[in-house]
């Protein structure tokens, strides 16, 4: 076994309110009715990162992202407060990437500078599509004419390095539109820009009542092609499966995900992962999904904890690390988990000798075909289940 290093740690904070709830949505948010409880929830968040500050281990904090749900309901104020009160238990690193979630159809005039001063220096626009049908039809409270609005206050307010989420294989879509969407996006000059198939999720209105008319697997596959060799003649680089930047405007906060880094999660349903240099191991860490369960006793309890098993690392490990079509040092791969690269030689190299994995001087990564079939890829790094007799080690924090 090799020692842990630990790696760079990130903050997520999660807000779980929303307006209206999108049909397709699976992510932890909630309708907003009455009040939002913002001052509460707040001191909330403070408790739970002064719980938590230990796992940070003397390291500072080099990204923060406030998601949802909608974190743009918070007022900046509350925004620069929680700022400066994460900076106090755990340090802010100088050049600490801060993004904040906003939908277009929640922002204010003027709202964008605030937050602005509060420390936001990053925001993700939730733009998901150009055409006003696609956006009633998913639910959306905003038009296209709001988020061309939301992108002239962040350009007004300086916000110049932003992200916009777009979604293609929308019910009715065909090729033209989706390129139309993606030309819309062009036109605004984002530094950023995510594109993810709509995927109908267990637990959502559109995956217990899926729309009648969405494009054939072939067509979607299409789509993507298409959008993808646009956006490449546009000058964005494609560097993690969904997800296509500017020179030097990547997302460092993903890109800590994907490479295997430690991240505290605060918030209702926050999710976290951090390294434990005292004991040798990785532990996830997992917070009270419900909203006002999280209020009235979540921030304050014990903090739900697992350890990785090591036979689940490789899994783990690459789930992520492959999401990059740039892949991974394999000197990464015995940092970041502790085992051995010898432990995942054998299964890489069977891989790359069915054409799904590439290597060059200790460099992996898929092929473009091991991409096209990631999950199937993926599978190869599960660990056995236990046979009739066998017994599972015990997960204990």
């Amino acid at each position: 076994m090799t020692a842990l290093e630990l790696p760079p740690l990130g903050l997520y904070v999660h807000f779980p309110w929303c307006v209206r709830k999108c049909p397709y949505c699976d992510f932890n948010s909630h309708t907003l009715h009455g009040t939002l409880p913002e001052a509460t929830y707040i001191e909330a968040l403070i408790q739970d990162l002064r719980a938590q500050s230990g796992a940070a281990q003397g390291r500072s904090i080099t990204s923060v992202f406030f998601g949802g749900g909608t974190p743009s309901l918070i007022a900046p104020a509350a925004i620069g407060g929680l700022l400066e009160s994460i900076g106090a238990l755990v340090p802010l690193s100088k050049e600490a990437e801060i993004t904040l979630e906003a939908n277009p159809g929640t922002i204010e005039r003027g709202r964008f500078s605030e937050y602005r001063a509060a420390g936001v220096n990053r925001v993700s626009l939730g733009a998901q599509s150009f055409a006003a049908a696609q956006l009633e039809r998913l639910g959306r409270i905003h038009s296209p004419q709001d988020t061309h609005r939301a992108v002239e206050e962040l350009h007004a307010a300086g916000l110049g390095n932003f992200n916009l989420d777009l979604m293609y294989a929308l019910p009715g879509q065909d090729l033209a539109a989706a390129l139309a969407d993606i030309e819309a996006a062009i036109a605004l000059a984002p530094p950023h820009l995510s594109h993810y198939q709509l995927t109908l999720e267990p637990g959502t209105v559109f995956g217990a009542l899926p729309p009648a008319d969405l494009p054939a697997e072939e067509c979607s596959a299409a789509m993507m092609e298409l959008c993808q060799a646009r956006l490449a003649s546009a000058g964005y680089g494609h560097y993690e499966i969904s997800a296509y930047a500017r020179a030097g405007a990547q997302c460092h906060h993903n890109l800590n995900y994907w490479r295997f880094g430690d991240y505290l999660g605060i918030g209702a349903g926050a999710h976290g992962k951090y390294t434990d240099l005292a004991t040798q191991r990785i532990l996830r860490t997992v917070r009270e999904r419900e909203p006002r369960r999280y209020l009235a006793h979540g921030a304050q309890a014990p903090l739900p904890t697992q350890i990785v098993a090591a036979e689940e690392l490789p899994f783990e490990f690459m789930l992520n690390a492959l999401r990059l079509p740039a892949g991974f040092e394999q000197g990464l791969f015995e940092q970041r988990t502790g085992e051995p690269f010898a432990r995942i030689a054998a299964t890489l190299a069977g891989l790359e000798s069915r054409g799904l994995m590439q290597h060059n001087a200790g460099h992996w990564r898929a092929s473009e075909l091991g991409l096209r079939f990631l999950n199937d890829l993926l599978t190869a790094f599960l660990p056995e289940r236990p046979t009739a007799g066998s017994r599972a080690a015990p997960r204990r924090a």
